[in-house]
């Protein structure tokens, strides 16, 4: 399947998250997480703003085409995921491309609002079509879950955004890092709070965020480890976190 190899090589934590989840549930996330893989870089292939503008733009269209329910351009990602996704899902979809204009230009972030809102509309939206796609799920929840999964992913890509002259945080400080992982970790406790709120079938979306706990943690602890870039595990134990929360679906 083209998009499982686009996943596996572009975004290889995602890939054994979707792995680790039945059958079924793959061929919705597989087609997301491809999506995914070639939204994110599309801003970082070029130089031009502008060339950068039109490859987001291609995608919104591509969006646009299956939320209006009519012909769908081919495309090896496009098509499955139009069979995937709904109308009304391939419409919220949008937000998820369009906030990445940010990648594009090199201005910081223009308040905690917004950065926040970037990380809910880029790895929160993500996770929520899939839920939503997948099962019964409570949106509050899931939000929650997939702010603190996406600031973790955050904290691990800060020392490639700023080799590439991005200001990825608002307060770059020991503190500011600290008090922010500190966050993501209440709305992580916030999410497992209310696991009843998530159906069995739709919790095999949130093992992509399996990693956060652990990484939210060190950045509290360890500052530090944020900007060398150090922040996470062996391999092995990747593996076997992911292995213990698919068996026993405690996300």
């Amino acid at each position: 399947m083209a998009c499982a190899a686009l996943v596996q090589r572009g975004d290889p934590d995602r890939f054994v998250a979707a792995m680790a989840a039945p059958i079924a549930a793959r061929r919705v996330l597989f087609p997301l997480y491809a999506m995914n893989v070639e939204v994110a870089r599309a801003p970082w292939v070029t130089q031009e703003a502008m060339i950068a503008e039109m490859r987001l733009q291609w995608w919104r269209d591509a969006l646009a085409e299956i939320a209006a329910g009519g012909v769908v351009r081919r495309h090896e990602v496009v098509t499955p995921l139009s069979e995937a996704l709904s109308p009304e899902l391939a419409a919220l979809a949008d937000e998820m491309i369009a906030v990445r204009r940010w990648d594009i230009y090199r201005d910081p972030f223009q308040d905690s609002a917004h950065f926040e809102r970037y990380i809910d509309q880029t790895s929160g939206t993500l996770m929520w079509l899939a839920v939503r796609t997948l099962g019964a799920a409570e949106e509050r929840v899931v939000r929650d879950f997939s702010f603190a999964s996406g600031l973790a992913n955050w904290f691990r890509a800060i020392p490639e955004l700023e080799a590439n002259r991005r200001v990825p945080l608002l307060d770059g400080t020991a503190d500011g890092v600290r008090a922010l992982a500190k966050q993501g970790l209440a709305r992580l406790t916030n999410a497992r709070k209310r696991r009843s709120d998530i159906s069995n079938e739709a919790s095999a979306a949130l093992l992509a965020g399996w990693q956060a706990e652990s990484i939210l943690k060190q950045a509290a602890a360890h500052p530090e480890y944020v900007a060398n870039g150090t922040l996470g595990t062996s391999e092995a134990r990747k593996r076997l976190g992911l292995m213990l929360r698919s068996a026993t679906g405690r996300w």
